[in-house]
């Protein structure tokens, strides 16, 4: 992943604060931006709503308060998808639910290593550039594939993923709402799923940056040649009903369904919750956990 395209917001009213951060990304080809309080931050994010990739987000502040600008972003369109990193000495677990409910992607509490801060700012990064290709894909789908109303792919490998995540979002009443969501139950199914890749072990390939160069590491390995998962999409009368299935042995799902504030600091471990939350309608798994159905409903309630 590039990062010299990666611009971030760092809001903090403790100028030490600030600099202290700074100095910890300031060698890792991102350009930095700061701001002294929410208020400051949010002018600079309404005359620029497109122009930040990542936010590194104070909770306590006077004037206007993190919880308030992360609401403000979460619900202006042209930012939502914006991960948000949110700071704050606020640790108590009900602080940290509050938080990743309101939409922030991380949590970090005062004081925190910098190599953690670093790895989940890199992470944040990678996944706000993983979501613009999904959408930039969505944008250049092919009209044709609009007609089908039943459809069966099988997948094989990361490309092939959001390549079908962006084409049957297309069949749904609002792409960019579900487009991340299909593509996180198809990743987790193939890197958890067919390729045995356990929480405890990606949270250490994400910290050492080699998640993706395992994952294509063990997609070569001739026990995984011919591998493949299964993502079957329906077009119901009222509803859209995505069925995928792995080859693996399952999962306890339960623990993923909503967000835990013991995962809260870890690079990774929220997206199935924030696939249930924000993407789709219902998020059913079935079995053993290696099949889960996601709905999406035509008309929306109200």
């Amino acid at each position: 992943m590039d990062n010299s395209k990666a611009t971030i917001l760092i809001v903090d009213d403790e100028p030490i604060n600030l600099d202290i951060i700074c100095a910890h990304l300031e060698n890792n080809n991102y350009d930095l931006v700061t701001a002294s309080n929410g208020q400051q931050a949010w002018a600079l994010l309404e005359s620029n709503p497109t122009g930040y990739d990542v936010i590194i987000l104070d909770r306590m502040m006077p004037i206007l308060d993190g919880m308030q600008v992360l609401t403000n972003i979460k619900e202006n369109e042209m930012m939502e998808q914006i991960p948000v990193v949110m700071q704050t000495a606020k640790a108590e677990n009900e602080d940290v639910v509050e938080g990743l409910r309101a939409g922030a992607y991380y949590y970090l509490t005062k004081p925190y290593d910098g190599d953690v801060l670093k790895t989940i700012v890199r992470s944040a990064v990678n996944d706000r550039f993983h979501e613009k290709s999904l959408h930039e894909s969505l944008r250049e789908g092919r009209q044709v594939f609009d007609l089908m109303t039943f459809g069966r792919f099988r997948i094989h490998n990361l490309q092939q993923c959001n390549l079908v995540a962006s084409q049957v979002a297309r069949l749904c009443p609002e792409p960019h709402r579900v487009v991340t969501g299909i593509s996180e139950l198809l990743i987790n199914a193939l890197e958890h799923g067919n390729l045995k890749i356990g929480y405890e072990e990606k949270s250490k390939l994400m910290r050492r940056g080699m998640w993706q160069i395992e994952v294509e590491k063990r997609l070569n390995a001739s026990e995984n040649i011919g591998g493949y998962i299964e993502l079957e999409f329906n077009l119901h009368a009222d509803t859209v009903q995505i069925r995928i299935r792995d080859q693996g042995e399952g999962f306890d799902w339960t623990p993923y369904m909503d967000f835990d504030p013991n995962r809260a600091f870890d690079p990774h471990g929220r997206g199935i919750a924030a696939a249930r939350l924000s993407s789709f309608d219902e998020v059913e798994y079935i079995g053993q956990g290696n099949e889960v159905v996601a709905t999406i409903k035509k008309v929306l309630d109200g």
